[in-house]
């Protein structure tokens, strides 16, 4: 069996943010399978076929690349980010699973890539340099309860906390939730980022506190970063430092 199947990560934004082994892999597929947005990143060429599909038919669009890799394609699956978080690498895997007597002997690699949450972190500073926690705020695939007590436990664990999906236009209420709960577990004074589009053009950052913050100041495109109790600004920085006290 000749056909493989590549999970690669194409960063966060800007193409120099492409590792070199995941663009040596686009180079090298005869197909590229991937969320729209995430497609319309490769540019077409002879002997590639770009595959794209809409949301939510993660699993679908994963069997779709398998089935093309068992009759001898060279597929890459393509992810913003890293692939491995909140992404198509465990889709792969879930639809391998359903059906592992036919798709487990497949080759299939996942490259890396440079997340939205270690972009957004280094854009601002050190905001991450300790125990931190990251939480998908949709609740497209788990319920919104449990996202709460995830939010209020990391919160008193005294982690710093990265969050992807904070607010879309179907469930602008959830983030003003997840704002309140931090301000009840963290304080009005804990530090607080709005990363929005790094690494693009559109980057914008915005550092406040979590009695300032407000639930307009995230959409889809924004990482929202909390620090832990000893988060600080340095002049334009933000960093946690390394030890706990």
């Amino acid at each position: 069996m000749s056909g493989s199947v590549i999970i690669a990560g194409l960063g966060p934004g800007s193409e120099t943010l492409i590792t070199p082994e995941v663009s040596a892999a686009i180079e090298q597929a005869t197909d590229i399978v991937g969320y729209i947005p995430y497609v319309k990143r490769i540019a077409p060429r002879d002997g590639l076929t770009l595959h794209a599909s809409d949301n939510r038919v993660e699993v679908d669009r994963a069997k779709h690349a398998l089935e093309m890799a068992e009759a001898g394609r060279k597929v890459v699956v393509v992810s913003s980010g890293d692939p491995g978080v909140f992404a198509m690498a465990s889709a792969v895997f879930e639809a391998v699973e359903v059906d592992a007597d036919r798709f487990a002997s497949l080759k299939i690699e996942v490259l890396p890539g440079i997340t939205a949450m270690l972009a957004a972190a280094a854009a601002i500073g050190a905001p991450l340099g300790h125990d931190f926690a990251a939480i998908n705020l949709s609740d497209n695939l788990k319920p919104w309860e449990l996202i709460e007590k995830r939010l209020s436990l990391a919160a008193q664990a005294g982690f710093a906390m990265a969050f992807y999906n904070p607010r879309s236009k179907s469930r602008p209420h959830q983030f003003a939730r997840a704002l309140e709960i931090l301000r009840a577990e963290c304080g009005p004074e804990r530090l607080i980022i709005f990363a929005r589009a790094v690494s693009t053009e559109e980057q914008a950052i915005r550092v406040t506190t979590l009695g300032e913050a407000e639930p307009e100041m995230a959409d889809m495109r924004t990482m929202v970063l909390v620090g832990n109790e000893q988060t600080r600004k340095v002049g334009s920085y933000v960093y946690t430092p390394r030890f706990a006290e």
